[in-house]
C-alpha cells in the first residue's frame, strides 16, 4: 500500500486524482478486512474445558430464518475436529442460547458419531430462540463409555406412598415431605424414613440402577398403630395410652402429657396390644 501511495503522490498529480486514489485506498482496505473478517468463526470452544481435549467446535454466526413474535430461527454452521486419540463413536450436547443480559432463551442438539481421531466434520444446525442469541454454551448428555465421568450426574422421578398416605417421610435423612409425593434422586442405594402419628416408624432401603428410567413408583406399609386410638364425639380422633377409665372420666397420655376427658366426650376407644411389665 505504500508504493502504491508512492506512485499516486508522484509530482504532477492533481489534487482531485490524489483525492480519488485515497479514497479508492480506502475501499480496499476495508474490503480486504471484511473478506477476512467474515470467515472468522463467532465462537470456539474446546470440550471439555479442562483436562485432555476431546472435541474442538467451531461456530459460525447466527442467521436468522423466520421469526414470528419472540421466537426466531436460526442456522448455524458448525465444525467439530476430534483433538482426541481415539475413534468418537457417538456424543450428543445440548446447545443453550444465552442472550445479553445472559438469560437462556433457547435450546439446540449437536450430535456426532463415526469421528476418527484428528477429523473434521462440517455441518448446519437449526436452533430457535426466544430473542437474539449473543453466545452459548455446550452441555454433554451422551458420551462414549470412557468419557462418562463428564456427564451431570443422572437424575431419576420416583413416586413415594404409603399406607396409610399422610406420612412425613425423609430420604437419606432429609426432610421430604408427606406421601404421596413424587421425589428426585441419583443412581445408587438411598434409604426412605417414615412417620406417622399413631404408627411404627418404619425404614425402607431401596436403590436405583443407573440405565432405571423415571416414573416409577414405591410404597410403604406402616406398621399397626403404636397407641392407643381415641374417637371424640365432635369427630376428633386422637392418638395417646389410655391410662385409665372410670364411670365418669377417661384419662388418656398423649405426648407426655395426661389429658382429661369426660366419659361423654368420648365415642370409641381403640386399644393396641401392651407388653406388661414383669411382676
Amino acid at each position: 500500500m505504500r508504493i502504491l501511495l508512492q506512485h499516486f503522490f508522484r509530482g504532477g498529480e492533481s489534487l482531485a486524482a490524489k483525492r480519488l486514489s485515497i479514497a479508492l485506498l480506502s475501499l480496499l482496505g476495508t474490503f480486504v478486512g471484511l473478506s477476512y473478517g467474515k470467515d472468522q468463526p463467532a465462537q470456539v470452544i474446546v470440550w471439555p474445558s479442562s483436562g485432555q481435549p476431546v472435541v474442538r467446535f467451531s461456530f459460525g454466526k447466527f442467521k436468522e430464518t423466520s421469526s414470528s413474535g419472540k421466537q426466531h430461527s436460526y442456522t448455524l454452521d458448525v465444525t467439530a475436529e476430534n483433538l482426541w486419540g481415539k475413534r468418537i463413536s457417538r456424543a450428543d450436547f445440548a446447545l443453550y442460547l444465552i442472550d445479553k443480559e445472559k438469560v437462556r432463551i433457547g435450546d439446540g442438539w449437536i450430535s456426532i458419531s463415526d469421528v476418527a481421531p484428528g477429523q473434521i466434520l462440517k455441518f448446519q444446525i437449526f436452533v430457535q430462540a426466544s430473542g437474539t442469541p449473543a453466545t452459548f454454551t455446550l452441555a454433554p448428555r451422551s458420551l462414549p463409555q470412557e468419557l462418562q465421568s463428564y456427564l451431570p450426574p443422572r437424575i431419576i422421578s420416583v413416586t413415594v406412598n404409603s399406607v396409610p398416605q399422610g406420612a412425613t417421610f425423609k430420604v437419606d435423612g432429609t426432610e421430604e415431605g408427606v406421601t404421596p409425593k413424587v421425589i428426585h434422586v441419583s443412581p445408587g442405594k438411598h434409604m426412605l424414613e417414615f412417620s406417622k402419628e399413631g404408627f411404627n416408624t418404619g425404614h425402607f432401603p431401596f436403590e436405583v440402577s443407573p440405565d432405571e428410567a423415571s416414573g416409577g413408583s414405591l410404597s410403604y406399609e406402616l406398621g399397626t398403630s403404636a397407641h392407643d386410638t381415641i374417637e371424640l364425639r365432635d369427630g376428633t380422633v386422637l392418638s395417646g395410652d389410655v391410662e385409665s377409665v372410670t364411670a365418669t372420666e377417661v384419662l388418656v397420655r398423649i405426648g407426655g402429657n395426661i389429658e382429661h376427658f369426660s366419659r361423654n366426650q368420648v365415642k370409641r376407644i381403640g386399644l393396641v396390644p401392651r407388653e406388661m411389665p414383669p411382676q
